[in-house]
């Protein structure tokens, strides 16, 4: 029951992460870029390192099998490849986009996307209360910066501020849910390890596709060099806590 109560604090705070959006109410354009930049750079470090030092790791001693778990990372990658290709996807023509649906678009990609954090998180809760902690981390380091971003295509797209803040928030609770069908399911079944291969490839897919290339779209070499002082700060905060807490 113990771990079923850290898994409902873990998605719980990760849903908390949807209210970030207010921050922007009260930050300039400029701070907010200054800000948001440099979340990008840390949680593109964090991410790979998780991936690579943790979940891959994890699974490997778990399963046993190399070929198993990397065939779960690149099904991971492909899911999460087509959650984003098919969901996320709106239509631009001459440079004016429909910015309207993608609203929704959003809403429904992140809830889905959400889910699969939540199952995840339950996974490496079963694993070990330190593992889950240190998963949640992950997580809740790469929602951050998309949720502050999310926040600004929700407001384009028509939503007033308070609608925004609660349809982010609702599409964020998703995550809860995921934690509790993960935990039940992942009991009885006994499929959390397969989980954590998986999100792996999730998690190399959000580094690599969407935010190295938003680092990369920076022309100004002092604020690029400032975005990869804290992608280096992001692998070692991610190394820091494997060799802490060996999860």
């Amino acid at each position: 029951m113990s771990v079923l109560l850290w898994i409902l604090g873990a998605t719980i705070a990760n849903s908390l992460v949807a209210l970030a959006g207010a921050f922007t109410l009260f930050c300039s354009e400029k701070t907010l870029d200054r800000i948001l930049f440099a979340l990008v750079g840390f949680s593109a470090g964090a991410l790979l390192a998780g991936a690579f030092f943790h979940l891959i790791i994890e699974a490997l001693e778990a399963i046993g099998d190399s070929m198993v778990v990397f065939l779960f990372v690149f099904a991971g990658f492909i899911v999460f490849f087509l959650i984003e290709r098919v969901l996320h996807w709106h239509h631009c023509h001459l440079g004016i986009c429909e910015v309207h649906p993608m609203g929704h678009l959003i809403l429904i990609g992140d809830g889905i996307h959400n889910f699969i954090d939540g199952l995840v998180i339950a996974a490496s809760f079963l694993v070990s209360i330190s593992f889950g902690v240190i998963t949640t981390i992950i997580i809740i380091g790469h929602e951050l910066p998309q949720e502050l971003g999310d926040f600004g295509v929700l407001i384009q797209s028509g939503f007033s501020k308070k609608k925004a803040l609660f349809y982010n928030f609702i599409s964020q609770v998703t995550s809860v849910v995921g934690g509790l069908i993960g935990f039940f399911f992942s009991t009885s079944l006994g499929f959390s390890q397969f989980l954590l291969p998986f999100a792996a490839g999730g998690f190399i897919y959000i580094a690599a596709s969407d935010l190295v290339p938003e680092l990369h779209k920076e022309s100004d070499l002092k604020k690029s060099f400032g975005a990869f002082v804290f992608f280096l700060l992001g692998i070692g905060f991610m190394v820091g806590l494997k060799l802490i807490f060996g999860g």
